[in-house]
């Protein structure tokens, strides 16, 4: 019998009545946005199509009641305004420590070693 390896699954977002603000997915896009330059490129490390990746912005932007994009450069490019860049870093931020602190728990509480998602795609053990 395999050795029971289980990875910690978290789905953490913020929701209003109105809709999903921001979750890890949204957060992530932002900040590769802020990374790259680019709403094509983004949605495209990420898999996703410039469409559901736009529309999915858009949402989020209607329910924060402000814009997290702005274009610069022409039509080409876009940037994170404040408001959108201190948003998804606080909510990556969040995640980070919300799973940290349910490894450790995990770690407390079950027998087996639980590893993160991230370091179950990567192959790396947790120590």
């Amino acid at each position: 019998m395999d050795p029971v390896e289980p990875t910690l699954r978290l789905h953490l977002w913020l929701e209003t009545p109105n809709g999903m603000l921001l979750g890890l997915g949204r957060a992530e896009l932002l900040l590769l946005i802020h990374e790259l330059g680019s709403l094509n490129k983004a949605a495209k490390t990420m898999g996703i199509s410039y469409r559901a990746a736009w529309g999915r912005l858009k949402a989020s932007e209607a329910i924060a009641g402000e814009p997290l994009l702005e274009k610069f450069g022409g039509q080409k490019g876009f940037a994170l305004t404040p408001q959108g860049q201190q948003l998804a870093q606080t909510f990556k931020e969040w995640f980070l420590d919300v799973e940290a602190y349910a490894l450790k728990k995990a770690e407390e509480m079950f027998p087996w070693p639980v590893r993160s998602f991230e370091d179950s795609q990567t192959g790396e053990a947790d120590s």
